[in-house]
């Protein structure tokens, strides 16, 4: 454990060190960029961008409630990368639309103060598909879209870099 604390200590001082927004090169393999970006609550719920491309190259751009202090490049393994096209797949939208779920627009129960969610699948040469979800919203019908959403994290294994601590901002 304390390794591996260390370790995440050394991808956020090196994270410190790139300049602001980084992005990922072109996918050296087929498949979809997908760029998973968690919003703002009312709260101390950890902002930030987090895109992974096919070839295994990640990038954490953190904006508030994190423990990083820049952005932070890491790898995910392919079957990483295939458990999260896996969890996202049934969510997705028809290709190059984009499809909001919100207060008033495809939602009935609402709660306030909640985080928005946006995933985005792009590769070159296509359209951007996108989903928009506001988590506020509490209809039955989205309880599975909520917990592929919260499992994010866990499949990349980015947890340790969402936890608020000393490079909280």
């Amino acid at each position: 454990m304390r390794i591996k604390y260390l370790g995440l200590v050394a991808l956020a001082a090196l994270g410190g060190c790139m300049s602001g927004g980084e992005t990922l090169e072109p996918p050296k393999v087929p498949g979809d960029v997908i760029r998973f970006t968690a919003g703002r609550c009312f709260g101390a719920c950890p902002t930030y961008t987090v895109q992974v491309s096919p070839d295994g190259s990640a990038l954490l751009e953190p904006e508030r409630f994190t423990s990083v202090p820049g952005p932070t490049r890491f790898t995910v393994t392919p079957g990483q990368y295939r458990r999260l096209v896996a969890t996202l797949s049934p969510h997705r939208p028809p290709a190059g639309t984009t499809r909001r779920i919100e207060h008033g627009q495809n939602c009935d129960r609402f709660a306030t103060d909640m985080p928005s969610y946006s995933i985005a699948w792009s590769r070159p040469g296509r359209d951007t598909t996108r989903l928009d979800y506001q988590s506020g919203c509490m209809d039955a019908r989205y309880g599975r879209l909520r917990v592929a959403i919260a499992s994010v994290p866990k499949i990349l294994e980015i947890e340790p870099m969402l936890k608020s601590g000393p490079s909280v901002r």
